[in-house]
């Protein structure tokens, strides 16, 4: 077992504290970082060494940000300046990397040490052609990328600009009660409906989740989000769908249902993720 001084632990808490306390950093508007650069820092003696989580980057705010795995399930990370990032091949010592090289859609491996029921990283591995990616979609190194981007900021997480986009096909997966597998048949579905979205240029993916009305508030909403994170995984990894061309998924409950929840027919028709195929109004049609 690795030893760390009190002195470090002190020092790694602290520094919990002051990421806290200045959660704008992670303004995605920074300039785009260099993937050989890596935050070094002890783990603190107060910890013990958490699981290991593989995932996809699905949400960031402040000092968390939260990585959803292949089945569906969405941990929540804390993110402290001593998080050694590692990208590629190896560690590169030197400057810290800046906390927006952490973009949504970025598939990660992340070390975590544990306290209390609170996940802390203590390491995050990404591949730097996926960082290299993001990070020219996100500079916009041509008109075309440039205004993807613009539309992809505009709808990250939440739907309130959806009038800005055209809808050009919706495509259906439905579970079971309770449950977050994807049928073959959906799976088939998802990867045509993947492979037709893009032959259309500037397209983008955004991925809702729903429930029925069966079960409590806060189970709907963490389902939703489990159902929408898997059909997500499924297209990216499977579907070979890119990530930079994925919207951050969203879990609505039981909201908007398609059918009515007095009928089983209907509530088989609301366990639900939708993958909306967008296309920008400002590009549609270039």
């Amino acid at each position: 077992m690795r030893v760390i001084s009190k002195k470090q632990g002190v020092r790694f808490l602290a520094a919990m504290l002051a990421v806290s306390a200045s959660g704008g950093a992670y303004a995605q508007q920074q300039s785009a970082p260099d993937p050989n650069i890596v935050v070094n820092g002890p783990a603190p003696s107060a910890m013990t060494e958490g699981p290991e989580i593989k995932g996809v980057i699905t949400a960031r705010t402040g000092d968390r940000m939260k990585v959803t795995s292949a089945d569906g399930a969405s941990t929540t990370i804390a993110i402290t300046d001593m998080t050694r990032v590692k990208a590629g091949g190896g560690l590169f010592g030197g400057s810290k990397l800046a906390p927006n090289a952490l973009l949504n859609g970025l598939p990660v491996t992340v070390k975590t040490m544990q306290a209390d029921g609170v996940l802390v990283a203590s390491q995050i591995s990404l591949r730097k052609n996926d960082l290299r990616t993001a990070t020219m979609i996100q500079s916009g190194t041509s008109q075309r990328f440039e205004e993807q981007a613009a539309a992809t900021e505009a709808l990250r997480g939440r739907m309130a600009d959806i009038d800005k986009y055209n809808v050009k096909s919706t495509t259906n997966v439905h579970f079971d009660v309770g449950k977050t597998e994807i049928s073959p048949q959906d799976k088939a579905e998802l990867c045509t409906a993947a492979n037709s979205a893009g032959q259309t240029e500037n397209a983008l993916l955004l991925v809702v989740g729903y429930t029925d009305s069966t079960g409590s508030d806060d189970f709907n909403q963490e389902l939703s989000e489990k159902r929408a994170g898997r059909v997500i995984n499924y297209l990216q990894q499977v579907c070979g769908w890119k990530p930079y061309r994925m919207l951050t998924p969203t879990g609505m409950a039981k909201a908007d249902p398609a059918a009515s929840n007095d009928t089983p027919e209907g509530k088989a028709q609301n366990r639900r993720v939708a993958v909306n195929v967008l296309v920008s109004k400002s590009v549609d049609g270039l």
